[in-house]
């Protein structure tokens, strides 16, 4: 007769697995809840004590940690000295190991959780069985998901077993479980102790979904998730539109990081990675006023995101422009029947949770990734310096702190305007800051824009010549880190055109 184990913390599906696994001709081997599950369910179990002739101790903390468990899993069945030491041992094989582990994960994510309460559900025989398991997959098959459990069973109907295939299949989704879990682990531990620059990186994640392609169509792509978090793509629900592309992504992260950047009413409107508008308002509905009309034509399939409701008044202003994904943190009902009447629009919500977010940003590179505290300065918290005669307005300030919270997310070289706290000009990836600097300026003066101009760059000027083309197109007042050894050039040509301008300290570089 096949001996299957069965210890699972998550019992969805467990009952009629192991129904299916009786009537097949397999004896049943189980611990703890999951024995009393199945007893309770009428179907036969045998303890595992009865098998290690060993009490579970400890809290069951050691149960299956015995060589009766894994020499029935281990021994190699072709393996002669392997077979005597079995019957020398009283060893008898164990045909199938179904395990899921304790919810280390679930329990950390948990709201004021415990050091000790996450310590405690840190699995051990688990995880040891699995592996035991999975490493002799060519005799034991090894269940670590429910969703194979319909699989595994009409094998076993068919077949009298599991082929090599689906066992083999099964032993490799044990091992990134096991990884995964230990990861996961790893990282708890690793961010309460604030250790960084570690010997190792371990990261992990989940899939989310399977993209049609990536960038392009001749590229393969994958949506995976990491922790649960606020401002988050990974964690945002889809309400309606078609599938989302993994350019779509790409940019709907870009448009939350910035609009994370405010509490105030935002709109933020994102193409290709850049804000093509960012408005703030008193309220929803002036804050979009203002995006789309910082720039209505590169809106134009844009992706657009905000922290407020979007409600009916703001539904029917967006509903006529085409932008390929709402974000928000709500619709009204209202709201919905509107935008829904386009078949493809994705309308998502997102939680504005900023207490729970990443504080590291890794990028792959060719062979290896390179890992980085996520830019979360604010120039709320530096010391500015105003360093010209000319002292700004309250109201240039205000537009000067507002476009430096979006110029850090625009491609560098980047150079964006203001004024009245919506987004004029922007300048992106530019090889040079004159280069972005035009561009940005040229947006303005063809939108009308001549005057009281506030003009935000996120790395400082080498050289005086922005200051001297900017003045020419109307800025009144310039913020940046400053930190150029020809910072007295900028300065200077600033006194001289009437130009305030504000030293941050902080750089704000991003490639």
């Amino acid at each position: 007769m096949k001996r299957a184990l069965v210890s699972v913390s998550d019992k969805s599906g467990l009952i009629p697995f192991v129904k299916g696994l009786v009537e097949n001709g397999f004896e049943i081997i189980s611990t703890g809840g999951t024995q009393k599950a199945i007893e309770q369910a009428g179907l036969p179990v045998m303890g595992i004590s009865e098998i290690t002739g060993f009490p579970e101790i400890m809290d069951g903390r050691v149960k299956t940690l015995h060589p009766m468990v894994h020499g029935g899993l281990l021994s190699v069945r072709t393996n002669e000295k392997h077979q005597e030491e079995m019957r020398k041992n009283g060893i008898q094989y164990i045909d199938m190991v179904v395990v899921n582990l304790y919810p280390f994960k679930q329990t950390i994510e948990k709201e004021g959780v415990s050091f000790a309460d996450a310590i405690e559900n840190i699995d051990i025989g688990g995880p040891s069985m699995l592996r035991s398991a999975a490493k002799n997959h060519q005799f034991v098959t090894v269940v670590c998901d429910a969703a194979d459990y319909d699989k595994v069973l009409s094998e076993i109907k068919e077949n009298g077993d599991t082929t090599l295939e689906t066992r083999s299949k099964l032993a490799a989704k044990v091992f990134r479980h096991t990884a995964a879990y230990d990861a996961t682990i790893a990282g708890y531990l690793s961010e309460r102790l604030c250790e960084s620059d570690t010997e190792n990186m371990t990261l992990t994640f989940t899939r989310k979904q399977s993209l049609r392609y990536g960038e392009n169509p001749h590229q393969e792509a994958t949506f995976y998730a990491g922790k649960k978090q606020g401002y988050s793509m990974a964690w945002a629900t889809q309400l309606h539109g078609k599938e989302l592309s993994y350019n779509n992504i790409q940019d709907a992260d870009a448009t939350l990081q910035i609009l994370r950047e405010f509490d105030k009413p935002t709109v933020v409107a994102v193409k290709h990675k850049n804000p093509c508008g960012v408005g703030i308002g008193q309220n929803v509905m002036e804050a979009w006023n203002r995006c789309y009309e910082a720039d209505k034509v590169s809106i134009f399939g844009g992706i657009v995101a905000t922290n407020q409701t979007i409600n009916a008044e703001v539904a029917t202003e967006m509903k006529p422009v085409f932008l390929e994904i709402i974000l928000a943190p709500a619709f009204t009902p209202e709201a919905l029947e509107i935008l829904t009447v386009k078949k493809n629009i994705r309308l998502m919500t997102f939680d504005l949770d900023k207490t729970k977010s990443d504080k590291k940003m890794f990028i792959s590179v060719s062979g290896g990734m390179l890992m980085q505290s996520i830019d979360r300065a604010s120039e709320d918290d530096a010391e500015l310096k105003c360093v010209t005669k000319k002292q700004p307005s309250k109201e240039e300030l205000e537009n000067l702190l507002f476009g430096m919270k979006v110029c850090k997310h625009v491609k560098s070289n980047a150079i964006l305007l203001t004024k009245e706290l919506k987004t004029i000009g922007v300048g992106a990836g530019q090889m040079n800051r004159v280069g972005s600097a035009h561009i940005a300026l040229e947006q303005a003066k063809e939108a009308g824009h001549t005057s009281g101009i506030c003009l935000a760059s996120d790395a400082f000027f080498p050289f005086d010549d922005v200051v001297k083309m900017a003045a020419q197109y109307g800025v009144s007042a310039i913020i940046q880190p400053g930190g150029s050894v020809r910072d007295e050039d900028s300065i200077k040509a600033c006194d001289e055109l009437g130009i305030a301008m504000i030293f941050t300290g902080i750089r704000h570089f991003r490639h």
